[in-house]
């Protein structure tokens, strides 16, 4: 086997002697990624925790056998389940950041991870507020009925399964800013990261 030749001025390397080049990242732009890894992770923990909470609010929601269910309404079942797919998204998302920040690599190809994280970001965040919005307009009309004077505390614990299901969306809506963020810079520079 021949040792590759030096190149000579005009010639084009060829394509089967291609030297890799090694990114280079100095202390300042690795400890700069780590943060916004990190800052990407906090607004994830925070998504899982207020969706949770918003689905285990939702689902304790009974007081006996003669107080109204939350599964006899559509709406707070369309609020139970779209917290609880959300907590899930948002527990696996975590693992990948977690898993990101350790390894510096990404869980799946880089392209594929960016708009994975992208569109999902999307997609759950419009489920989301489609679903707390729903549960916010029956909860305002049951004020009104019967359903809420005979047992207010079933109306209080909806009301706060909703505003935790809001909560949850603000912090989705900031994680898939970010990971915008990132598919914007891939698209640019190649690469997930804008420095």
């Amino acid at each position: 086997m021949r040792s590759p030749q030096p190149l000579r001025n005009g010639e084009t390397p060829s394509p089967h002697h291609r030297i890799p080049t090694p990114h280079f990242h100095s202390t300042v732009t690795l400890r700069k990624l780590r943060r916004f890894n990190s800052l990407i992770l906090v607004f994830r923990l925070a998504a899982f925790v207020f969706s949770l909470a918003s689905s285990v609010f939702m689902v304790t929601n009974s007081r006996g056998s003669d107080s109204p269910h939350w599964f006899d309404f559509d709406a707070f079942r369309f609020v139970f389940a779209a917290n609880a797919i959300v907590a899930l998204y948002s527990l696996f998302e975590m693992g990948v950041s977690v898993w990101e920040i350790s390894t510096g690599a990404t869980l799946f190809p880089e392209i594929l991870q960016v708009w994975f994280d992208f569109g999902h970001d999307q997609v759950f965040a419009y489920l989301l507020l489609s679903a707390n919005s729903a549960g916010t307009a029956l909860a305002k009309t049951l004020k009104g009925t019967a359903t809420c004077t005979t047992s207010n505390a079933f109306c209080v614990q909806s009301d706060i399964s909703v505003a935790l299901g809001f909560a949850g969306f603000l912090f989705l809506g900031l994680s898939s800013l970010l990971s915008g963020f990132r598919v914007v810079c891939y698209i640019i520079n190649g690469s997930r990261f804008h420095l």
